[in-house]
Formats: C-alpha cells, structure tokens, sequence
C-alpha cells in the first residue's frame, strides 16, 4: 500500500504568506491555509483540498460498519494527502497474522476533537489530531521529541494482539526519529516518563522501533531492543523492510502478536520478527508506549491511528468443529464497502484450513454490523459482506461453494452495547455456523 503523503508547516507557511501577499498572489494552496489561520483554526497542518469530482458519496461520507469508519472523515481541514494503491488478497499469501478473540481496545480518536491532543492519553511531548486526505478518520500527528502513553490500557494478558496504522511524509530524513511502540512494565503509570531517546533508569520491556529509510535511501527498517529492569540492552537487533518506506511505501499497518513469552512482529504482510524469548515469564507487562526522538527535518512526523487491542488466542478448529460455530472480528471491510480488507488473510485462511481438513463440514456464513446508520442499509451491506467471505474462501482457497451458505443480520443482533468504539467493533463481525 503507497500513500504519498503532502505535509505543511501551517507556521511557516502561514508567515511565508503574510509577507508575500502585498507583492504577489500566493499559490492557491498556501492561500487555503492562510484563510483557515485567520478563521482561528490555527496550529493545523494544511493540505488540499479533494477536487469537487474527487470528493465521496453522501453514503462514504456518514458512518457505517467499517472498522475504520469515522464521523469527521472527508471534512475538508485535512493534514496530508494519501494517494493510496490497495493491496490484494494475494500480496497477503504468506501473512498468517490473528487478531485477538475480544476487541477491548478500538482508538479511532473520534470522542476528541481536530488540532487537540487526545483526552485520553498522557505526555510530556505534544501532538494534534488531524485529518489525512483519502484516508478516514483522524490521526494524532507527532513530530516532537517525546513518549506518548494511552491510559486506557492498563494490562495485557499472556496473549493479546496489538495494531496500529503508521503514515509518515515523502523524502523523510535518515537522521530524524524513528517510530517507537513499547510494551512495557510499568510500576506507576507516571514511571512512562523513564522511556525516551535515552534510558537512563531502569526500565523493563520491549522496544519496537520503525524507520521509513535505511542509511542507504533503499528501504526502511525495524528494530527491537529488549531492556530487563535495567537501562542497558538485553537483546537488540535491526533489519531492512520494504514495507515502510518513504519514497515508496510510507503506510504501513503493524501487527503485534504476543503469546506468553514469544513475540511476533508484522509490517503489512511482512511478519519483521518472530522472537521466541521476546518477553520475561512471569512479568506484568501493563502498558503500551509510543516514544520518539529529536528531527533532523521539520516536515519529518509520523501519524497514527486505529489502535486496535484485542485479547484472547481465536480457536477456529475447535469452536467450529467442536462447539460448531466460530466468531471473529479478524474479517476486515472498506469503508461502506463488502471488499475484504487484504490484513484478513491469516483469519480466512485459518478458517479455510478447518475445511479443507473436514470435506464433509456444511458452514453458514453470517456478516453482522453495528448501529450506525440506516437499518435497511447495514442489512444489505452485512448480507453482501457475508456473500464476498464466502466468494474469498472459494475463490482465494478453493473451498467448493456448495458447501458454503451466506446470509446478514445487520445491526439486529450486537453483542456488546453500541455505545462505544470498543463495542461497536465487536459487533462488527463475522460468524461461521456448522450445518
């Protein structure tokens, strides 16, 4: 996935502006900018606005079922522009990552408002939320030197896994930070502080590091460090990856998947590392930390969004043979949309091989969404979503189609309350009952 992503210093720009305009007519872009500044947005990064024929639907535009959906998306104050090129199904042919069983844990940003730091999460840094162009939702842009903890999540049992999107600009700087993600054991919540560009106390957990260029300008890279109640490094290692890379590949979608003491890590389809001793048996890693260092350029900063924690090791085999149905939330869709995101190959495929393994099993393939929106509407989409599941595991795996049954429920039977963002991603779902 590509995403060419356009970042403006709104100071800079908007000074640029006021001292040229008397003399010259400023390009229409910085003018955009300037507007909003005088209008008392300030302090946003500015982009360009889509072109009339280039802005979505009345239906793209509201809220749906997406894992990603967002009330604000699309609102014209936008911070960057992703012109992205969707992954298939088949670039994931070797991805084999799960997400969680229960989704205790979805930041879409959407309870805070554009150009604020978000309420729910601690630093002795800054940051702002703002939009992407061609991207849904909002992204908490950093670019300052800092760690950056989400309170929210207070534990993380033996088995979890973590997500996250990652967005940086083009032509980003060898030398300025890279993105870390720490997994940490935290004493105190206020004991985040002790995680920076220096450790200096003593400290325990796992830093996961994400860079869009190489010393070389080829690729990216990704890293760990492994700190054991010390400030020296336990274990560390570093490698190249394609997946995130500034002049090429500048999104990525990372995927953490811990399972008691080891620790897998994912750029898109990529599984970057797979540490068997990653983590200290017997130790409360309670916390997740984001952490950046200085910048060389001042355009250099990433953006993040759709933080995804669940809990729980999905069973497919023994809950669709055994207990004859299985439900998960690993099925991932575009935005009001039926097309199958490609990061839920490992869920369909491990769906796939409980049928190929057992010829004689009949499955019913249920898709369920939550409240947002028109009822008739998450109707024919969960029905359609179902349809496109089931068109993936004949098509993509070469299960026969007859032994296959779709249908939808839309927002008729949620699981968990629709009031938050937590519980309206797990009734975004997908079930699969044996006949």
């Amino acid at each position: 996935m590509q995403a060419q992503v356009q970042i403006y210093d709104p100071k800079k720009v908007a000074e640029r502006s006021v001292e040229n305009r008397a003399n010259s007519r400023v390009n229409q872009g910085v003018d955009r900018g300037l507007d909003k500044v005088e209008e008392g947005i300030g302090n946003l990064l500015f982009g360009k606005k889509k072109k009339k024929e280039d802005q979505p639907s009345n239906n793209q535009q509201k809220p749906d079922n997406s894992q990603n959906a967002s009330q604000e998306e699309n609102n014209g104050n936008n911070a960057a522009k992703a012109n992205l090129k969707t992954p298939t199904l088949q670039t994931y042919n070797k991805f084999d990552f799960m997400p969680g069983e229960k989704i205790v844990v979805q930041e879409d940003f959407s309870q805070d408002a554009i150009g604020d730091f978000p309420d729910k999460w601690n630093t002795n840094s800054t940051g702002e939320l703002v939009n992407i162009e061609g991207k849904p939702g909002k992204w908490l842009s950093l670019s300052k030197d800092g760690t950056f903890l989400p309170e929210f999540i207070t534990g993380l049992p033996e088995n979890f896994t973590l997500e996250f999107d990652l967005i940086t600009n083009a032509e980003f700087s060898f030398y300025s930070s890279p993105f870390n993600c720490i997994i940490a054991s935290l004493a105190s919540p206020k004991d985040f502080a002790k995680w920076g560009r220096f450790i200096v106390d003593d400290v325990t957990g796992i830093e996961l590091g994400f860079h869009p260029m190489n010393a070389g300008s080829s690729q990216g890279t990704a890293s760990f460090i492994v700190y054991n109640n010390s400030s020296k490094e336990d274990m560390k290692n570093e490698t190249n990856t394609s997946q995130f890379f500034a002049n090429f590949n500048n999104y990525a979608r990372v995927s953490i998947w811990r399972q008691k003491q080891r620790l897998r890590v994912y750029m898109n389809e990529e599984k970057v590392w797979d540490l068997p001793r990653a983590l200290t048996s017997g130790t409360n890693y309670n916390a997740v930390l984001f952490m950046l260092g200085s910048f060389q350029k001042p355009e250099d900063r990433y953006l993040i969004s759709n933080v995804r924690l669940a809990v729980g090791a999905p069973d497919t085999r023994n809950k669709l043979i055994t207990e004859g149905k299985f439900v998960t939330t690993g099925i991932l869709f575009d935005v009001n949309s039926a097309v199958i995101k490609p990061e839920s190959y490992g869920t369909l495929k491990s769906i796939a091989q409980v049928l190929q393994e057992n010829a004689d099993i009949k499955v019913k393939i249920i898709g369920h969404t939550d409240s947002d929106g028109d009822d008739n509407a998450n109707l024919k989409l969960s029905k359609l979503r179902a349809e496109s599941v089931k068109a993936a595991l004949s098509n993509e795996f070469g299960i026969n189609a007859s032994r296959m049954e779709s249908d939808g429920k839309g927002e008729s039977q949620p699981t968990s309350p629709n009031t938050s963002s937590e519980g309206k991603a797990n009734n975004r779902r997908v079930e699969f009952i044996k006949l």
